[in-house]
């Protein structure tokens, strides 16, 4: 008896022994688990924070310009109350806009040059539009000294506004302008090697200095008006044979052969009920690749884009900016190719020669002559050059930056002596000169099926040494023939350059 209860008690022990093991076990288990809860929510916080600062620094250094210069931030207001709308300059020291306070205090924007940058300069009243658009925090932000400030602020004055020197060419731009005439349209200069533009003209334009009494007119409901439209950038219009660029690149593409290129030229193209004309159904005859592009021939180009494989060629034009936004900080328009497999062989032909459905804007083009001319390499266009303060010295200075390889370096050179070889012996001869080397492609394109109107187009460079010193993009609406009206036009502004550069 006493054995069975000696050996109950024992079981009871080594039960209670065990259940205290376990609940021992347990408990440290529970404050493990609890240790490593309270450090993965440590830790969490923690990388939030850090994730949080490393973005408020970022903020800082990189977007918070962009987020103040919007213009629907309503803190630009409260700088208008404390500082006067700094000066915007020409690269060669023109004021081309500057604000005026009388005796009264009362502010009024000026500009100088008037109709001449109306829209790369734009305007500040209404809004903003333009270089006035894109610099408004710079303009109305001050870096004079914090002692000025505050003496400012206790004679309730304001303070100046820093000021913005553009890369705007005064002459230049002068010329490009004259140079369009009464004609609507858009010229676009720039320079290959460094993305400065050096102009940028727009038809019809306006009067910036009297604006806020004009604006009503401009966006009436009845107006039909597009004065306000920067055609540089946001007009959009068929290419015409300019579009024979990419073309040529992507059959150069798909046929390593492409020297040995020939077609027999008759001055039209048929397939099915589609007929393609050459210019005035002008018989080129015997062509290869190359005269066909200087000769800019129609039959030609209809006959090979039906050899190519769309969804190729709807890659290469994606890689060379279109449909996609540009890069550039004025309001600008993309650029539309839209071909597809399966699109019949109608819509095939009048896209390969720069008609259909393709839609481009002047500086569009302009980036892509730029390219070339620069070995394939595309600069990001700037027109901004420099932020300066109330005494001159310099806030910020902007660099030259390189922005996409649009092309390889072979094709570039394939192209630059396609382009040399319109100028040479095709439809751009005008723009031969002892003083420079032009090289272009020229283009008509058709913008109405009830008539026979055309805009005319050029595009291309020139240069006098090694490197290419001038891009440039010309359009003029409802004229004639690129060779008869936009080439004469790239004439001038070539011209000019060069006689002030020697």
């Amino acid at each position: 008896m006493k054995e069975k209860m000696q050996h109950r008690q024992d079981e009871e022990k080594q039960d209670l022994t065990k259940m205290w093991k376990l609940f021992h076990k347990n408990g440290k288990k529970k404050k493990n688990t609890k240790n490593r809860e309270f450090a993965v929510v440590t830790y969490s916080f923690l990388g939030l924070f850090l994730c949080l600062m490393g973005y408020f620094v970022y903020f800082e250094q990189v977007e918070s310009e962009q987020f103040i210069n919007n213009p629907y931030n309503k803190r630009q207001e409260l700088f208008t109350r404390s500082v006067v709308r700094g000066s915007i300059y020409s690269a060669d020291g023109v004021t081309l806009a500057e604000t005026v306070t009388d005796a009264e205090g009362n502010e009024t924007r000026k500009y100088p040059a008037g109709r001449i940058f109306a829209h790369v300069v734009g305007y500040s009243t209404h809004g903003t539009s333009g270089i006035e658009a894109m610099a408004n925090f710079n303009l109305l932000r001050s870096n004079i000294l914090y002692m000025e400030k505050a003496v400012s602020e206790i004679k309730g004055e304001k303070n100046p506004g820093d000021s913005v020197t553009t890369t705007l060419n005064y002459d230049l731009q002068l010329q490009a302008y004259d140079a369009l005439g009464s004609y609507d349209g858009a010229v676009v200069v720039m320079e290959p090697e460094t993305g400065r533009i050096l102009a940028m003209v727009s038809k019809p334009d306006f009067d910036p200095n009297t604006i806020a009494d004009d604006w009503n007119t401009f966006v009436s409901d009845d107006s039909d008006s597009s004065v306000l439209l920067n055609r540089a950038t946001q007009g959009l219009y068929p290419p015409g044979s300019t579009f024979k660029i990419f073309t040529t690149l992507e059959y150069i593409h798909e046929n390593a052969d492409y020297a040995d290129y020939h077609f027999d030229c008759s001055g039209e193209y048929t397939v099915g009920t589609k007929t393609i004309h050459c210019h005035n159904n002008k018989r080129h005859g015997s062509e290869d690749l190359k005269t066909s592009f200087a000769n800019s021939c129609n039959s030609s180009y209809a006959s090979l884009g039906l050899t190519l494989d769309l969804e190729q060629f709807d890659d290469l034009c994606d890689q060379m900016l279109f449909n996609t936004a540009l890069p550039t900080d004025f309001e600008s328009s993309k650029s539309s190719f839209v071909l597809e497999p399966g699109d019949s062989d109608s819509a095939v032909m009048e896209t390969s020669i720069g008609q259909g459905k393709t839609l481009v804007t002047p500086f569009h083009m302009a980036l892509i002559a730029s390219a070339i001319a620069n070995d394939g390499v595309l600069m990001k266009p700037y027109v901004i050059d420099r932020i300066t303060d109330a005494e001159g010295e310099v806030v910020e200075q902007y660099e030259p930056a390189e922005y996409k390889t649009l092309l390889s370096e072979s094709d570039a050179s394939v192209l630059q002596e396609y382009m040399r070889y319109v100028v040479e012996e095709g439809t751009a001869t005008k723009l031969k000169s002892d003083s420079y080397e032009a090289a272009g492609k020229t283009g008509s394109a058709e913008f109405s099926s009830s008539s026979d109107a055309t805009h005319s187009w050029f595009v291309g460079y020139a240069h006098n040494g090694e490197e290419p010193d001038i891009a440039v993009a010309v359009i003029v609406e409802n004229s004639g023939v690129g060779s008869e009206y936009a080439v004469p036009i790239a004439k001038q502004i070539f011209d000019a350059y060069y006689t002030w550069e020697n």
